[in-house]
Formats: C-alpha cells, sequence, structure tokens
C-alpha cells in the first residue's frame, strides 16, 4: 500500500486520480494543486509545483512514497533530478531526457542521430534569420514553425502564405511565445493524418498503452487556432496491424535504445505524436508524459491496474507486465471557455446536472468556491464516452454536455470528423 502524489491540475490529473484511486495498491492520494474533480478522488494540496522545495516538504510532510508528475514543466525543469536521492519514487524522465519536449531541436538531433523518421528541420536564432527567410522562399508548401521550447501546446504554426511566414517568424524570434521561441525550428510541411502512442518504459523495456487522436484546433474541421486540445478519440480506426509493427520498429524500438545508449534515465510515459504519410509513420514530436486530452480516452479503456505500471516502471520490471484493454472505442469533448485559446474571463458558475449517468466527467480548469464550482482555466471539463465507434461515444458526450452549463461555454462537435 502506497501514499502517492499526484503534480498537475488539469484533467489529465483528474482522470490519473481517478484511475489510481481504483488501485488497491494506493493506499492515501494527494493531488498538488489539483481542481474541484480530484478533490472528489484525494486530497487537493495548494503549492507551486515548479517549487521544489514546497513539493519536497510535502512529500516528507505525508511520507509520499510515489510521485506522478502530470505536466510537463516539473519534468523539464529537472524534477526527477532534485528528488533522485530522496525516497520518493518519481515517475518521469530524468531533465536531460525530458528535453526530448522540452527542445524541438534536442528531440530532431535525437532522431537524426537513431535514424527515427521525422521532417526534415533547421534551426533559427536572430542570428542566421536571413537563412530562415531563404527557406521559406525555397518551400513548397506550407511553411511549418515550430517555438523549440515549451509554449504550452501553443507554439506551431502552419503557414500557406510566405510573406507571412516570414513576420511571424520575426514575431516569434522577437519573443511571440517568450523564451520558448529564441529559436524556432523550421521544418518539413508532411500532409498526412495524426495519432498518438503512449509509450510506458523503465528505460530497457516498454509497453504500449491504448494509443489516441486529439483534435488541436479551435473550430471545426480542424479550422482556427492551435489550443492544448479540443477533444480526442481511442482507439485509432486506422492504425491497422501493418502500421502499428512499423510504429514498434521504426520509432519505439529505436528510441527506447537512444535512451539506453545515451544513458538517459526514463522511468515513466514516452508519448509519441505521429503522422501517417503514404502508410508509414513520421515522429512531429516527442512529449515525456501523459496528454491532455488523450489522458481522458486511454486510461478509461486501460483494464490493468495503472499503479502496478507505474511501480512496474520505477522497479525496472515493466517487462512482465501485461496491459489489458477495452474493445469499446471511447471519446471525449472539451468544454472550453469563451475567448479560448485567446483572452477569457474565469470564476463562471459552473452546474452540472446529477442525472448524467452514461459519461465520466473531468475537471480540467475548475475550482471549488464555498458551495459552488467555477471556471478556473481555458480548457474547462472534459466529458468522455464509450460507444461501439466513435460517432456513437462522441454523441454520448455531446448527449451530456446538453447537461452541464456555464457562461460562454463552448465546445466542439465535430471530434473524429475526419475518420
Amino acid at each position: 500500500m502506497y501514499k502517492v502524489l499526484i503534480l498537475g491540475s488539469g484533467g489529465r490529473e483528474h482522470a490519473l486520480a481517478w484511475k489510481i484511486n481504483q488501485s488497491p495498491l494506493c493506499d492515501e492520494l494527494f493531488i498538488a494543486p489539483g481542481n474541484a474533480g480530484t478533490e472528489l478522488m484525494g486530497r487537493n494540496v495548494t503549492i507551486d509545483i515548479l517549487d521544489f522545495a514546497a513539493v519536497k516538504e510535502l512529500v516528507n510532510q505525508h511520507q509520499i512514497d510515489y510521485m506522478i508528475v502530470g505536466p510537463e514543466a516539473p519534468l523539464v525543469n529537472g524534477i526527477y533530478d532534485y528528488f533522485h536521492d530522496h525516497s520518493v519514487k518519481v515517475i518521469g524522465p530524468s531533465k536531460i531526457a525530458a528535453q526530448l519536449e522540452g527542445s524541438k531541436s534536442f528531440a530532431n538531433k535525437f532522431m537524426k542521430d537513431f535514424n527515427i523518421p521525422t521532417a526534415k528541420s533547421v534551426d533559427i536564432t536572430k542570428e542566421n534569420i536571413e537563412e530562415g527567410y531563404d527557406l521559406i522562399d525555397k518551400q513548397k508548401g506550407n511553411i511549418v514553425l515550430k517555438a523549440d521550447g515549451l509554449a504550452a501546446g501553443k507554439g506551431v504554426l502552419i503557414l500557406e502564405d510566405k510573406a507571412e511566414a516570414k513576420r511571424q517568424l520575426k514575431a516569434m524570434l522577437e519573443g511571440k511565445f517568450g523564451a520558448a521561441s529564441q529559436t524556432v525550428v523550421i521544418e518539413e510541411f508532411l500532409d498526412g493524418i495524426e495519432f498518438s502512442v503512449f509509450v510506458a518504459t523503465d528505460g530497457k523495456d516498454y509497453k504500449v498503452l491504448p494509443m489516441a487522436k486529439d483534435y488541436k484546433r479551435r473550430g471545426e474541421g480542424d479550422k482556427g487556432l492551435n489550443t492544448g486540445g479540443m477533444g480526442a478519440i481511442s482507439p485509432v480506426p486506422f492504425v491497422d496491424k501493418k502500421l502499428m509493427r512499423k510504429v514498434h520498429e521504426d520509432i519505439i524500438e529505436p528510441t527506447i535504445e537512444g535512451l539506453k545508449i545515451m544513458e538517459y534515465d526514463y522511468k515513466g510515459i514516452i508519448f509519441i505524436g505521429l503522422i501517417k504519410v503514404k502508410n508509414k509513420p513520421y515522429v512531429i514530436e516527442y512529449n515525456c508524459r501523459l496528454g491532455d486530452p488523450e489522458t481522458e480516452v486511454i486510461l478509461p479503456r486501460m483494464k490493468s491496474d495503472l499503479m502496478e505500471l507505474f511501480v512496474a516502471m520505477h522497479d525496472g520490471t515493466i517487462k512482465a507486465q501485461k496491459v489489458k484493454k477495452k474493445k469499446k472505442t471511447a471519446a471525449t469533448v472539451m468544454l472550453v471557455s469563451g475567448g479560448y485559446p485567446e483572452a477569457y474571463t474565469k470564476g463562471k458558475e459552473i452546474v452540472i446536472d446529477s442525472s448524467i449517468e452514461n459519461s465520466l466527467i473531468f475537471h480540467a480548469g475548475t475550482k471549488k468556491e464555498t458551495n459552488k464550482i467555477t471556471t478556473n482555466g481555458g480548457r474547462v471539463i472534459a466529458v468522455t464516452s464509450f460507444g461501439k465507434n466513435h460517432k456513437k461515444a462522441v454523441k454520448k458526450s455531446l448527449k451530456s454536455i446538453n447537461k452541464i452549463h456555464f457562461d460562454g461555454m463552448q465546445y466542439r462537435k465535430d471530434i473524429g470528423f475526419d475518420l
């Protein structure tokens, strides 16, 4: 029996808390800082998760056995290394391994070194901006600009107009995404359909969790601005055994082998964003943790004990684990604040009808205030449902959404439209 701490406050963390709470291995569950939903699963503790000394104090006070790190920032900032000599077991990669997400340039070099298929790319800074302009002029199709560092899922621009691409390159290098875009990676545009694979690893062996496809664009039909994610489905209908074999052989196995060769500590989840181009998988990005809102569809589809898997990750015994999955499709639809991903207002009261039965409600940007729940972020609630296929699952979520309300509430009705 373990005392477990989950770091984070989003829909991913509520889904993690919901799943871990079902494990007989979990004795007591803490979530820092959590939200109005995680409060029902364990004990919320208000701290700054980037203040590692405060996290350590919390860990010591409650004698925490396992720390599950939800978001990327603590991992990229080195929380695994900070607790390296501590008794608490941190699920996540070391600081250097987390650069697979923390730096697009680092990830691209890693993939090049280990022959992992990805888009061709060039790093651009203020010093060689003219080279960037020349590169844009030479592009035949869409132009892909990526902030090198962390930009909360919003640091990627795909542009058709070359003049606009040059303007955006200049704006990014001048701080459009803060320090994240001091270096901008210009990438070859890959035309295909995207999906995500989640790999649990102990640094030597791995197991694949349910896969997912998420929808980043704000508007119907994948139009509008990039967001942190407006919905997701799992499994992915177009990923057959042949394609999955290529994912294992060309991408997952060389990634794990690369971690071993480089001697990077990695006891956690590798989230691999992929694109299928003419039936061949290419890596778009690595993330060093579970995705959001993908977690809200992949964990409900897992029959296996997640805490058991985390223990095996840390102990180096993941090879002996079995990941059992439900056959049904799960779909989640994200309810967002009006104006998101740009300016929006917090503090709107949320009303959730207690008669909702056929969906799981995962809180994201929510807050408990005395006797009411209010909005506390851009992405507010994820509504997850099961069905024989993605259309039926989405339909169930949309039916449940009719029983949820807050001022300015918006969502996409077309999750899975391209399948």
